[in-house]
């Protein structure tokens, strides 16, 4: 049994076999081009490949984690016009006569570093973002493959670190947690783990190489504890763990039902109220009225009935 201390981004229980996410580093080579208008050309449609791709992410995050989360994909988009951007990169390409690829790997560690070195934690977490966005434009410059995740079985996914590309593309049935060596409480990837409900650490010193697929595992998010092929009792701790957050997932379930069923009554009090006032004044205005004002003095009497969501006001002698 091996046990690892990292830093919790949604307190969950998770077992089940590790999968090791290991990313294979590109290198991109610089190469001289004679022609820059057809380099400007190829950039510009795999800007356009790029921004589709990012758009079928955005419809998929829409459904998985909402409009406010899947906007991750459309600050993606944004970035990826950005100007400054841009024009770091076909200027490289004119003044240099370098490769795409290689004009969009350089701008891309460049604004990497630049939002790495600001103060706020917030804006450092956005170094990742830029480098999942220039990594996505080299692929498609160069015809490099995408990860398929499509035969991915039920695991613990175990890497150096996720992109938020990376994490909305998995089949979310089958991740049972997030684990990470690097990473950051305000990335992208952490934001769509708790969105996700899924158990998830960051900042675990693990050594990638030395785990085995398939090995058995633990993340313990409220301890924020990793365990490799744990003992027999805490995986017995685990599971009464996961039992214990079931039956609270079922509370809150239902306590959500309760609140949607006041709120419903609530709102249809609400508008009974609101039918009953506007009754009330259109009467008000009909009793100026002196051959009404015989009527009513007559005997005549008002009476509210609640049917259903509305108020029916009935005149009877």
């Amino acid at each position: 049994m091996e046990k690892y201390i990292g830093k919790s981004v949604y307190k969950g229980t998770a077992i089940g076999p590790v999968s090791v996410l290991k990313k294979k580093d590109s290198l991109v080579k610089r190469i001289h081009i004679d022609n820059t208008a057809e380099e400007l050309k190829r950039l510009d449609a795999a800007k356009e490949r790029t921004m589709t791709q990012l758009g079928q992410l955005y419809e998929k995050a829409l459904q998985e984690v909402g409009e406010v989360n899947a906007a991750i994909f459309e600050v993606h988009q944004m970035m990826l016009e950005d100007d400054d951007y841009q024009d770091a990169i076909h200027s490289m390409i004119q003044n240099e006569e370098v490769n795409a690829e290689y004009a969009v790997a350089v701008t891309g560690d460049n604004f990497a570093e630049m939002f790495a070195n600001m103060d706020d934690e917030y804006m450092q977490a956005r170094s990742a973002d830029v480098r999942d966005i220039s990594n996505r434009l080299v692929r498609n410059l160069s015809g490099g493959e995408q990860i398929d995740w499509s035969t991915m079985e039920p695991s613990i996914i175990v890497a150096d670190d996720l992109t938020p590309s990376e994490t909305v593309q998995m089949d979310k049935s089958k991740i049972l947690a997030f684990v990470t060596v690097h990473g950051s409480t305000n990335s992208h990837t952490a934001i769509l783990a708790r969105m996700m409900n899924i158990p998830a650490l960051i900042g675990v010193p693990l050594e990638l190489e030395k785990i085995h697929n398939g090995t058995r595992a633990i993340v313990d998010g409220r301890e924020a504890v990793f365990y490799l092929d744990p003992e027999e009792e805490q995986i017995r701790q685990a599971e009464a763990a996961q039992q214990t957050e079931q039956r609270l997932r079922s509370l809150l379930a239902e306590y959500k039902g309760q609140r949607a069923d006041a709120r419903s009554m609530y709102m249809q009090i609400s508008a009974a109220y609101r039918m009953w006032h506007m009754y009330w004044r259109m009467m008000r205005r009909v009793s100026a009225c002196s051959a009404v004002n015989s009527y009513i003095s007559e005997g005549t009497l008002f009476r509210m009935r609640q049917n259903s969501s509305m108020l029916t006001v009935r005149c009877c002698r």
